[in-house]
């Protein structure tokens, strides 16, 4: 029934809180190339905003050098160039007047660093913590639907990690969105853990019943209908609420209000929808 599914590390080794800690905090090493001092300290202070405190920037300003400082380290994990100095393909171009294309261009291409960035560095936390939301809500609404009709969906799953055989996908989807809670919570520079987010934790226990009545309630709203469709899409928009309402806790001190997450469920199911029906409509043709 799942055979199209590898299974290359169980769920619960992939729910182990040391593993993303060790991942988000993973050393550092950025480079910095420009031609004076000015352009140098525009990069430093892309990289630390004001909005970082005084601590913060002395911490991580410390695996930053450039490039004309004495006894530079051999090896970088990361090179920005300034604009206007020609910039190797290994490295990546500092956009003065477009640092979020300079943000978007790292993360897509050095997923790998995602975490560790976003920890440490101010600008790419959000983009990555966006990109952490829509791809756990994207694989938990994909596996609803493969769940209903395994034999018919098996090109559409393209999730990065061992799903196994669960017992349902409100099991599956659940396990996924504790991930989620730790990736989250890493990014954020936040403590992760069962018990350092057991809240956190509790609530997800808690909405693997509740995001079905919230759903019931949206019906007025939005027109369920019957079919695949409306069933990965309540899964996207249940973990894409979530993960929003997790990153607003790390960002101002408290989640979601009720009646914000209702408006994003929508905006959320709506999306979802979108994203199920084009990936059915892909498979058809």
């Amino acid at each position: 029934m799942l055979q199209y599914l590898k299974q290359a590390k169980s769920a619960f080794s992939m729910l182990s809180p040391d593993e993303v800690r060790r991942r988000a905090e993973r050393p550092l090493v950025v480079g910095l190339v420009a031609e004076d001092s000015a352009a140098y300290a525009g990069m430093e202070d892309f990289l630390t905003p004001p909005a970082v405190s005084h601590d913060k920037r002395l911490q991580v300003m410390q695996s930053v050098h450039r490039a004309s400082d004495p006894d530079i380290p051999e090896k970088y994990d990361l090179v920005l160039y300034a604009q206007g100095v020609p910039c190797p393909a290994t490295a990546f171009t500092f956009f003065r007047d477009d640092p979020g294309r300079t943000v978007e261009e790292i993360v897509k291409a050095r997923d790998d660093l995602g975490l560790p960035l976003a920890r440490n560095f101010y600008p790419f936390r959000k983009p990555v913590v966006d990109h952490i939301i829509t791809s756990v809500a994207r694989e938990n609404a994909i596996f609803a639907v493969a769940s209903a009709l395994p034999n018919v969906l098996p090109s559409l799953l393209e999730i990065p990690w061992a799903l196994g055989e669960f017992a349902s996908d409100t099991a599956f989807i659940t396990m996924n969105q504790v991930r989620m809670a730790f990736l989250v919570a890493a990014a954020s520079d936040k403590q992760v853990g069962y018990n350092e987010q057991l809240a956190e934790l509790i609530s997800i226990g808690a909405g693997a019943f509740g995001w079905r009545a919230l759903a019931r309630e949206l019906v007025g709203f939005i027109p369920l209908g019957a079919g695949l469709i409306p069933k990965g899409a309540i899964a996207f928009a249940a973990t894409y609420v979530l993960g929003k309402g997790l990153e607003h806790f790390h960002g101002v001190g408290y989640g979601y209000t009720r009646s914000q997450r209702r408006d994003a469920y929508q905006v959320a199911y709506a999306r979802g929808k979108d994203l199920v029906g084009a990936a059915l409509r892909k498979k058809e043709a």
